[in-house]
């Protein structure tokens, strides 16, 4: 009789994967308040103990699933207008990919009102992409996090105004003005 090499018990392999797209599908479909563990987990076909056991609560779940839709930033190469122009190219590009920049806002919303949340929030999402920034750029904490604030800031209010992505031209318009601020050293 052959032994599995499989350990037992139900796979874990892809589960982040089809966790992170159950969860902006059911963000996009239900919006950010109504997309709860447990319809995150039914739309998943895994129970809400295997969501929990890998995330405590829905706010580390949201920041994990906007990581995975981010991906890292394209900050290589090119000039510094350049690169902040990509920069906010992407952001637009990723805030307006179904699901994302609503379960962006409601996470950011959700921070207001829960110190823990903010600190996942900022230790876990924004840190990466502020320090990749910082080195790109050659410019401190504080700049990049005004940098920060300007785009993501315009890009999610524009989401929450509109319930729409930042359009093209608008796009072009806010990496213009950002680029003249920032542009020089």
């Amino acid at each position: 009789m052959a032994s599995s090499a499989r350990p037992p018990g139900r796979p874990r392999a892809g589960v982040h994967d089809v966790v992170f797209a159950a969860t902006l599908s059911t963000v996009e479909e239900l919006g950010y308040a109504k997309a709860t563990v447990e319809r995150i987990a039914a739309a998943a076909g895994v129970a809400k103990t295997t969501i929990y056991r890998r995330w405590p609560s829905k706010g580390e779940l949201i920041v994990d699933c906007l990581l995975d839709a981010f991906g890292p930033a394209p900050l290589a190469g090119g000039s510094r207008a350049e690169t902040l122009t990509a920069a906010i190219r992407w952001a637009a590009a990723k805030i307006g990919e179904p699901g994302v920049g609503d379960a962006f806002a409601g996470v950011f919303s959700d921070a207001v009102s829960d110190p823990a949340l903010r600190v996942v929030l900022s230790s876990r999402l924004q840190d990466p992409y502020r320090l990749a920034l910082q080195d790109a750029l050659g410019e401190s904490e504080s700049r990049v996090l005004f940098f920060v604030d300007v785009v993501v800031g315009a890009l999610l209010h524009r989401m929450g105004m509109t319930g729409e992505p930042m359009v093209d031209a608008d796009v072009t318009a806010l990496a213009e003005m950002v680029v003249a601020h920032f542009g020089q050293r």
